[in-house]
Formats: structure tokens, C-alpha cells, sequence
């Protein structure tokens, strides 16, 4: 799993980067936003970091900030695709996905 790994936004370079303790980094995805809606188009995670959850903790913090902020997301990059198929408490976030019921 993840070991002291910080994710945050950067709007300026329109991507989630995720650091280490010592504010090294060790991945991001990159993005494109409009009003309503956040696309998630790249994920990369350095290779000394690899098998340490920091693609997971990328896509994790990026679909709750994105949650937070009342926008939709469009997933173009395979890995949060993938990631997806394992986490369907994030499904609703999808710009395809229907109304839940509390919204009716």
C-alpha cells in the first residue's frame, strides 16, 4: 500500500500529483475541466514508486476532489478505467451515469 503519500491539485499544470513524506514525486494524472466536468486523460506512476498504491491514491483523492467540488467525471485513461471496475462507489461521478435517486 501506499507509504505517507500526499495527492494534491494543481490547477496551473492541470494535474493531481502525488508526493511522498519527503515531497518527492511519485505520480500524477494529468486533466482538462470545464464547468461541469473533469476528464482524467493520463495516469503515470514513477517507477521507484510502483506496487506501493500510489496509482490508487491518485485516483482515489482526483474522484473525491472532483466529488467535492460538485463536478462530473469523463475517464479516458485506461488505468483509472480499470481502477474503476473494483471501486463502483465512484460510478456516479461519471458523466454517463445516471441521476441517483436522491437527486430526482
Amino acid at each position: 500500500m501506499s507509504t505517507d503519500i500526499t495527492v494534491i491539485r494543481d490547477p496551473d499544470r492541470l494535474r493531481y500529483v502525488a508526493v511522498d513524506g519527503e515531497r518527492r514525486a511519485a505520480g500524477f494524472i494529468d486533466y482538462q475541466e470545464s464547468s461541469a466536468m473533469v476528464a482524467l486523460t493520463h495516469t503515470e506512476v514513477d517507477p521507484a514508486f510502483e506496487g506501493r498504491g500510489v496509482g490508487s491514491a491518485l485516483a482515489r483523492a482526483a474522484l473525491d476532489d472532483i466529488r467535492e467540488r460538485g463536478l462530473k467525471a469523463r475517464v479516458i485513461c485506461p488505468f483509472i478505467t480499470g481502477w474503476l471496475r473494483h471501486h463502483s462507489e465512484y460510478r456516479d461521478l461519471l458523466d454517463d451515469a445516471a441521476p441517483s435517486k436522491a437527486s430526482e
